[in-house]
């Protein structure tokens, strides 16, 4: 089976919006077992709509349609169909029902245009949306199925889980003979770890990939057929060998995740003070459910007032070392611990820029403590040339990364080869 997606909108192919959807589709199909061989974005014009839904239709078996059906003018992913099968629109009346009950029930008038959601293509099968007004459908032109799915993205996940992936399965045989591992990395380039990789001699059927999404580059393994999957193992040690710790966490988007999953259930709290990284440690925790299982606080102590006030830094501390100082972050992180005793505690106080450098403490000067129980570790990293963004995103993935180590009994401190420490 051949499957392609086509995103439509002006939106997404401006890049004024990041198409998540599209990202999230291809990662759950192949969890399937189900390879997204092509996408195709097209804007909100007719002909372009048409043109691209009669080109692809002749390639693919199943195309997945995504966005165009709301009530307004430029929507028009139905009207292109209906064009491109040479059909009428005609009302589906249940699906008229269903929108005037939806109305109804939520105590709003309907809008006269919103009656455009009910024209479907003459041939259409109504695909249900059990979470919106979009009213999905499914046509056949020439070898392939066209799938219509509304672009709000919880509208579409749910109808994908709950009517898309059902549509395939009982039209073709899934072999589900592709298979995908990740592995996260952190403080390596893209180059240095295909170099590194380059030594492997891949079985047919096996490939290598790598995606940049900083801080992180995630390797990915991909294996089709199950004579390659039936080598994967075999080729994941000589991965981890060659990388070492360089990979931080498998199969996750980002050390958060990582972090989340080893506290979640363990027992274990967990306390941060930051400065530079401004709460972004913080917040990349509590974006999961469960977090305050093991997160006692997060503070954003910027100033060196509230360092003293809220954490107990010493003013001499800061006057002698200053704020950007291995001594004034595990003065933070024993401050932060203390409060609740946690059983860690991070803390971050850096330079971030563009301005506020110093020869001795130059802009991406970044102090990294974790305070546990039985003592403190701490490090400062030196992150040059790196944008405001960067310098908070990396220094809060070593963070995360020296907390990691901690939780398995592992070294905390480690070298990372593109990101550099001030030696004590």
């Amino acid at each position: 089976m051949k499957l392609e997606m086509i995103c439509t909108g002006e939106e997404v192919l401006a890049g004024q919006i990041v198409d998540t959807n599209a990202a999230w589709f291809s990662n759950t199909l192949m969890e399937q077992g189900v390879e997204c061989q092509r996408r195709t974005t097209v804007g909100d014009r007719l002909e372009d709509l048409v043109a691209v839904f009669k080109e692809r239709s002749t390639e693919a078996d199943v195309i997945l349609v995504n966005g165009g059906l709301g009530p307004t003018s430029d929507d028009l992913s139905t009207e292109a169909m209906a064009l491109a099968k040479g059909e009428d629109l005609v009302e589906n009346s249940l699906w008229r029902n269903r929108l005037e009950s939806w109305f109804t029930r939520n105590g709003r008038v309907m809008a006269e245009s919103n009656l455009k959601q009910a024209l479907l293509p003459e041939s259409a099968i109504m695909i249900d949306n059990p979470v919106g007004t979009a009213c999905g459908f499914a046509v056949k032109l020439n070898r392939a199925w066209l799938f219509f799915t509304p672009g709000v993205p919880f509208e579409f996940k749910q109808m994908v889980k709950e009517q898309f992936i059902p549509f395939i399965n009982e039209r073709f045989e899934i072999a589900g003979d592709v298979s995908l591992r990740k592995y996260l990395t952190l403080g390596q380039g893209e180059s240095s770890l295909a170099d590194a990789l380059e030594a492997i001699v891949l079985p047919e059927g096996l490939t290598i990939g790598y995606r940049t999404s900083m801080p992180h580059i995630e390797i990915k393994l991909f294996a089709r057929g199950l004579s390659a999957i039936s080598e994967m193992d075999n080729i994941e040690k000589q991965i981890r060998f060659l990388l070492g710790t360089a990979i931080v966490a498998d199969n996750k988007k980002t050390l958060a995740e990582e972090i989340h999953g080893l506290l979640l259930g363990s027992g274990s709290s967990l306390s941060v003070a930051e400065s530079c990284t401004g709460g972004m440690i913080a917040s990349q925790l509590v974006a999961f459910a469960g977090s305050s299982s093991y997160f006692h606080q997060g503070l954003i102590t910027y100033c060196n007032e509230s360092k003293v006030k809220v954490l107990g830094v010493k003013a001499e501390t800061l006057d002698y070392h200053g704020a950007v100082s291995i001594e004034t972050v595990e003065e933070m992180a024993n401050g932060a611990r203390a409060i609740l005793d946690s059983d860690y505690a991070l803390a971050t106080s850096g330079i971030a820029g563009p301005t506020g450098g110093t020869d001795n403490k130059p802009v991406g000067t970044v102090a990294i403590a974790l305070a546990t129980k039985g003592g403190v570790y701490s490090q400062m990293i030196k992150l040059p040339r790196r944008s405001r963004d960067l310098v908070r995103s990396l220094s809060t993935a070593v963070a995360f990364d020296m907390l990691r180590r901690a939780l398995l009994g592992e070294a905390v401190i480690i070298d990372y080869g593109s990101i550099s420490r001030f030696k004590k």
